[in-house]
């Protein structure tokens, strides 16, 4: 089971300077990925547990436009492994106006994780 979500990082997003968006973020942006694929299969948004692995591979910047991706990968009895994926689709161009952007012709991978999440037991449904 996979979903996607599509948003753009606003000035709000930024915590650094240069616009720089924080890597919390996006693992916050993991957890949204990861509630609508435990709603989904189970009817319930579950608990995070835990990240196996979190790569930082490119920075993220107020006014890039993101594709964040989720899948589950293993399923047990109460517990979801999942992959995410952050992908920057569009790029934010302050250097040539406050409102400039380019339009990447290849997506470029930002930041990967795998993790699990657990649904409280009784709640599991596997008909999704």
């Amino acid at each position: 089971m996979k979903t996607t979500l599509k948003l753009r990082m606003s000035n709000h997003d930024a915590h650094y300077g240069g616009n720089l968006v924080d890597g919390a973020r996006i693992l916050g942006l993991f957890g949204d990925a990861a509630t609508e694929l435990l709603i989904r299969m189970d009817g319930d948004e579950g608990l995070f547990r835990a990240y196996e692995s979190i790569d930082f591979l490119a920075p993220v910047y107020a006014g890039d436009f993101l594709e964040i991706e989720a899948e589950i990968v293993e399923a047990g009895n109460t517990s979801r492994k999942m992959e995410f994926f952050c992908y920057k689709v569009i790029t934010a161009r302050p250097d040539i106006a406050p409102s400039a952007c380019d339009v990447l012709k290849d997506r470029l991978l930002t930041t990967k994780a795998i993790g699990t999440c657990i649904v409280p037991k009784g709640l599991q449904r596997h008909d999704g």
